[in-house]
């Protein structure tokens, strides 16, 4: 090591007389040899009430480094954004309504004789839509709106239309109250009333809402298990996993449905269940099967990360970014930063080089930090050129002056002096910890 050959050279003298990067070098191996051996996982949990990809979280600040042995404690640079939430099946449409939602309206309002666009222009009926889980093992109810009731009914569609949640509410609780409903006027009035506490952020709610409607037991298939699969999302949401898992399940097991969104949730609740290897095996299935799919993709990395697998993990960012299909800083980082945890580090820098020229990678305190890894690893190998290239590069992009103080250090240890004033200098002008240890080289 660089700083065992130079310590032979202070034979005979005290600690306090050695060089600075021998010090340096003694003091940060002790604090090394005294940290946590063990690689960081970079799974993401999903934040409580997410309905879809969100945030992600991050790892303590990498801002300080001076010549701190890599590797370890390099590996919770930021990758952030792997999300392991569900893949919300229907996207939002006007008035509060997903697509699913509008469908299920207008085939539900044709049931009851309230919907005129039901109906054609010769008064005949509209070709009945495919059900959309033609395998469901339910029997279908054939129960229709108690006509006392209808009037009522679409009232309380009406103020869904107009986004009055609060009276969507108090209609379904007062139709499925009534002593005239039946099975279908309760279900419909509390899926309604589920959609309408959702929109108010009402998560709690919403899910009694939907879990009195599955027990009502009068929807046709469609609308039943969209509220089922509704159920499972707010569950997820809230955090009792457990629940979402046993809601998903019976989703799954009833409509034998086997869409790669649904199976993806699941693979999602498991490892919010800390059950990473399950999770990963459902996301290397459904990557394998949909290869174009970012989203799969990222989260099966997370899952394998998160159960430990980081070949596997590394394997499946490798192919994607050969088919050119990284596009993103955050699964550059993922990429690069695997590498560095399997100590690739040529490979590690080709991908950051790669990441600049394209425009992918900014030259910000993440990819400083990188470059700063990558600094020490050189270091710490002897290639003492290579370790000041890579903290010349690092130095500019970090937020304070850090980079620039190892830069000043390394600089004075090849003899470097005026150079060594110069980084010195920056680091002053950009603030350090220890500002001491500047002023110190620019006084020789």
């Amino acid at each position: 090591m660089l700083g065992t050959a130079c310590r032979m050279r202070h034979v005979g003298e005290t600690a306090a007389s050695q060089c600075d990067a021998c010090s340096l070098f003694s003091r940060e191996q002790a604090e090394w040899q005294g940290s946590d051996n063990r690689l960081s996982a970079l799974l993401s949990r999903p934040p409580p009430r997410a309905m879809a990809a969100g945030s992600s979280h991050r790892g303590p600040s990498m801002s300080q480094f001076q010549f701190h042995r890599p590797l370890v404690i390099a590996m919770v640079l930021g990758v952030g954004a792997l999300t392991l939430a569900p893949l919300v099946q229907a996207q939002v449409t006007n008035k509060g309504m997903t697509a699913r939602e509008q469908e299920q309206r207008a085939r539900e309002m044709s049931r009851t004789g309230q919907d005129p666009s039901a109906q054609s222009e010769e008064g005949k009926e509209t070709p009945a839509t495919p059900s959309i889980y033609p395998n469901a093992t339910r029997q279908q109810p054939t129960s229709k709106a108690t006509p006392r009731l209808m009037s009522k009914l679409k009232k309380m569609q009406e103020k869904y239309d107009h986004e009055d949640w609060a009276g969507v509410i108090a209609d379904a609780d007062a139709i499925a109250g009534s002593s005239d409903a039946q099975s279908y006027d309760k279900s419909y009035a509390y899926s309604m009333a589920g959609n309408a506490a959702a929109n108010l952020d009402q998560q709690a709610k919403a899910a009694e809402y939907f879990a009195k409607a599955i027990a009502a037991n009068g929807l046709d298939n469609d609308s039943h298990y969209a509220a089922m699969y509704n159920l499972a999302v707010i569950q997820f949401g809230e955090e009792k996993y457990a629940d979402a898992l046993a809601t998903i399940d019976r989703f799954l097991t009833e409509t034998k449905s086997d869409k790669a969104e649904t199976l993806a949730f699941r693979a999602g609740i498991l490892a919010s269940l800390d059950r990473n290897d399950e999770a990963a095996a459902i996301y290397q299935d459904l990557v394998a099967k949909n290869p174009g799919d970012k989203k799969l993709l990222m989260n099966a990395v997370a899952a394998l990360q998160g159960a430990g697998k980081f070949d596997k993990a590394n394997d499946l960012l490798e192919a994607a970014y050969k088919r050119g299909q990284l596009t993103e800083e955050r699964e550059y980082r993922a990429l690069y930063v695997g590498y560095m945890n399997a100590k690739r580090w040529k490979d590690a820098q080709a991908v950051i080089e790669a990441g600049l020229t394209k425009g992918i990678l900014q030259a910000n305190p993440d990819t400083g930090r990188a470059f700063l890894l990558l600094a020490q690893n050189a270091f710490y190998e002897q290639k003492t050129p290579d370790a000041i290239a890579f903290y010349t590069r690092a130095a500019p992009m970090l937020s304070d002056g850090e980079g620039y103080l190892n830069l000043a250090k390394l600089l004075a240890f090849t003899g470097r002096k005026a150079e060594a004033k110069e980084a010195a200098r920056q680091a002053l002008a950009k603030g350090v910890k220890n500002p001491e240890e500047a002023n110190k080289i620019l006084a020789r």
